[in-house]
This record gives C-alpha cells, structure tokens and sequence, in this order.
C-alpha cells in the first residue's frame, strides 16, 4: 500500500504539520500547547461561571490528571491562574483565572484560531471536515 492511501499516515503527517503551526502560533504567547488547552478551557469554563477543580479541568480538557497538574503549577507560577482551596472540600483547591491569564488567552486564542483557518483551509467543505473529525475525535456533537 502506497503512504498516500493510508488515512492513519496521513492524519498523522496532518497533525504533525498543525502541531508544528500551533506550536510557532502559541511562541510569542510563551505557552505550550499544553498549556494553551488547559488555559483556554479554564478561560471558557470562567466565562461558563464555572470554578473548576484540577480533575474537572484535566477531563473538560480531556488531558491527563496528573499532567494537568504539573501544567497548571507552571500556569500559577506565570500568574496566569491561581488555586484556592474549596469551601466544600479543604482537600480540593479551586481554579480560578486571573486577568493576566485572561488577557492572554483571549490573545491566544484568537492566534490559534485564525491559524486554524489559514491551515484547514486546504479541506474545501469545512462542514464536512468537521463531520469527519468528530467521530473520530469521540464527539458526538
């Protein structure tokens, strides 16, 4: 079989070569692209009015518990989030963006999205990119 007819080849040549332009986009940014994830979902669940933990964090960013963790330490010592422990449960600490991290992710996200578009722009029917990915992205939305 030829690469070329290979869809798991070529998503992951696909997703090398987005890795590579998010990864340039989020430079300026001083953020990985772990870090973008994490930060950008604790930006959208602020706006939700929603103060997550770090395991509701790490599952609405679909990442691991463990690196969620290490990731949102180095987010803290950027001063982009803060942890407060949780009324509810002194054991939980509370996540909670700070305006600098939301200037910045604000920022940030803009950059990836129009990334986004200048990269699937190659994909002629974006509806239909879409309807391809999720599947196979486990979304059923």
């Amino acid at each position: 079989m030829d690469p070329g007819d290979s869809p798991g080849y070529l998503l992951w040549r696909a997703t090398l070569r987005w890795q590579r332009q998010i990864t340039a986009t989020l430079a300026p940014f001083d953020l990985t692209h772990v870090q973008f994830v994490l930060l950008a979902s604790l930006w959208w669940l602020d706006r939700e009015g929603v103060s997550p933990n770090q395991l509701a964090l790490a599952q609405h960013a679909d990442t691991d518990v463990k690196m969620t963790s290490q990731v949102v330490r180095r987010l803290e010592g950027k001063g982009l989030l803060v942890r407060e422990t949780d009324a509810a449960d002194t054991r939980a600490k509370r996540l909670r963006i700070t305006g600098q991290g939301r200037i910045l992710a604000e920022g940030a996200i803009a950059a990836v999205e129009a990334a986004d578009t200048a990269f699937f722009a190659a994909a002629p029917d974006r509806d239909a990119l879409l309807a391809t990915l999720r599947p196979l992205a486990g979304r059923r939305d």
